[in-house]
Formats: structure tokens, sequence, C-alpha cells
């Protein structure tokens, strides 16, 4: 169950990834078909890291929680630096909270229906 739930995350995460390469592009001008490609592309490195992640892995697994804290840490970074700060250009807007709150009651959910 839990490799399942890994693998729906990882199938959803890759929904916002590709807009985030793709709606930049076409509101610069790219053509839509072009913008999609691009953010379609982007996704074909993560099966050739995985395979080679895999690889690796085999020798490395007492620094693994050392290395998924990295990762986990350089994520939240990006969020708290980056994201949210965008997403709340506008005074008004409440858009990046409400997608935090979202994202994270989609992660619960799922953490708990599949266990």
């Amino acid at each position: 169950a839990a490799a399942i739930a890994l693998a729906i995350g990882i199938g959803l995460q890759n929904f916002p990834e590709g807009a985030a390469i793709s709606l930049p592009l076409y509101k610069e001008g790219c053509s839509r078909a072009k913008a999609f490609l691009y953010g379609a592309l982007s996704g074909i490195v993560e099966p050739i890291a995985g395979i080679a992640t895999v690889a690796i892995v085999g020798g490395a697994t007492i620094a693994m929680p050392w290395l998924l804290s990295f990762a986990a840490g350089a994520m939240i970074y990006v969020v708290v630096e980056e994201l949210i700060p965008e997403a709340n250009l506008d005074a008004h807007s409440h858009a990046g909270t409400y997608g935090v709150m979202i994202g994270f009651l989609l992660m619960m959910i799922m953490d708990v229906a599949l266990g």
C-alpha cells in the first residue's frame, strides 16, 4: 500500500510541476503546443534519475535519513522563500495559503486512505 501511495503522490505532483514550467513559457509567448512539450519533457528526467537512485541507494542506506532530510529542507525553503510570496503578490490574495492547506489535506487523506 505504501508503494501505491508513493506512486500516486509522484503522479499527482507531476501536474503542478509541468504547469510550473509550461504556464510561464506560454505567458511569455511560446505556442501552447511548445509550452506543453517543454513541460512534458521536464518529466523525462524522473525515470532516469529513479533508475540511477536505485543503483546508488544500495550502498548509501546509512546516509538516507540525512539525504532525505536535506531534500525536504530544500523543498520547504523553496516553498517558503519563493512560492508563497509569489502567490501572494496581490495584497488581498490568499491563493498560496489555500494551496498549502489543500495540498496538506490531500496528503493526509492519501496517507490515511492508503495507509
